[in-house]
């Protein structure tokens, strides 16, 4: 017993051994980080107007990384969502009409991120109104005209100019809403010309974590998210985390099907690896705070060992601990 358990444990620290062999290489690819502008044509803006944002990525990456933003509204509410791809100058810019979810008047915040790399923020004034235009002006009242005092004497009367009938102001042309043909990434459509991100019923089989999208029954669960984002947002963007989910990935697929199968079939097995995903999702919130490529290593480092002492290292210690009891009790 005592040979099988250190056996397992020189096989934990084998393994981390030769994943930071993997990592460590990718290190010396760091290169200078872009810095992100976004902006807006107008500070102030109507039901009906359209917004013109805009921006450039200084210093840009040779990837080719699509700018990303979101709208909030006063409230903190995400009401737009997009994904723009910029030129060789790293210039970018889209157009985003009002209405809709945009229906409330204060201070919004349109907030863009290039990538993990990069982010920027601006705000702009709104003012919802009733119509599908601005504000419109009271027709002009004619003037009242002023009495005449009576005269002791018959006066032939003046004649009186005719008062000319009011004029309605002419409207405004409004600037026709143009429709920006933008190439959206994967997981995103055109809506619009803005970038929206496909919700399906099922992920298909491969693209996503099959086992946390059965044990917590969807796959915009808030758990199957934090996943998700952190495979985007931090491990795909660096070298280092991109190689660890290109070995992972072969093989995670090469059971996660059946084990998810099993789940669905069986509602008490669905809730042991729901339990049993718990703490490896609370080590993995640690990769949240991870953005330039030795954080990355650095944290994926920590968070495998953490995992290798949670599911391997401790649970092989109690086991021995058990053992020694037993046999002394003999």
């Amino acid at each position: 017993m005592k040979m099988k358990v250190s056996g397992l444990l020189a096989f934990t620290l084998l393994s981390i051994s030769i994943i930071s062999l993997g990592l460590t290489g990718a290190v010396n690819a760091q290169t200078m980080t872009p810095s992100l502008t976004v902006s807006t044509e107008y500070s102030n803006y109507t039901t009906g107007n359209s917004i013109e944002i805009s921006g450039s990525i200084s210093s840009l990456s040779e990837s080719t990384i699509p700018v990303t933003f979101i709208v909030v509204d006063p409230n903190g509410t995400i009401v737009k969502i997009g994904q723009l791809e910029h030129d060789s100058q790293g210039n970018f810019s889209t157009i985003v009409p009002t209405g809709g979810t945009m229906n409330t008047s204060g201070e919004y915040e349109i907030r863009a991120n290039y990538g993990n790399i990069s982010k920027s923020t601006t705000t702009f004034d709104f003012t919802a109104t009733g119509g599908s235009g601005g504000v419109v002006n009271p027709p002009p009242v004619a003037p009242t005209p002023e009495p005449v005092a009576p005269t002791p004497e018959p006066v032939a009367p003046e004649p009186v100019a005719p008062t000319p009938e009011p004029v309605a102001p002419t409207p405004e042309p409004v600037a026709p809403v143009v429709e920006q043909v933008v190439n959206c990434g994967p997981g995103t459509e055109s809506v619009n010309g803005i970038c929206q991100v496909v919700q399906t019923a099922e992920p298909e089989e491969g693209g996503g974590c099959l086992i946390a999208t059965a044990a917590y029954g969807s796959e915009l669960a808030p758990q199957v998210q934090m996943l998700r984002e952190i495979r985007d947002n931090q491990l795909m963007n660096t070298e280092s985390g991109s190689a660890f989910m290109s070995t992972f990935n072969e093989a995670y697929y090469s059971f996660s099907p059946y084990i998810a199968d099993m789940e669905r079939e069986s509602p008490m097995f669905k809730e042991i690896v729901k339990a049993g995903l718990t703490p490896m999702l609370s080590t993995l919130t640690i990769m949240e705070s991870a953005e330039t490529e030795s954080e990355v290593l650095g944290l994926g480092l920590s968070v495998i060992a953490l995992n290798l002492g949670m599911y391997i290292a401790a649970p092989a210690l109690i086991a021995m601990k058990v053992n020694q009891q037993i046999k002394s009790r003999k």
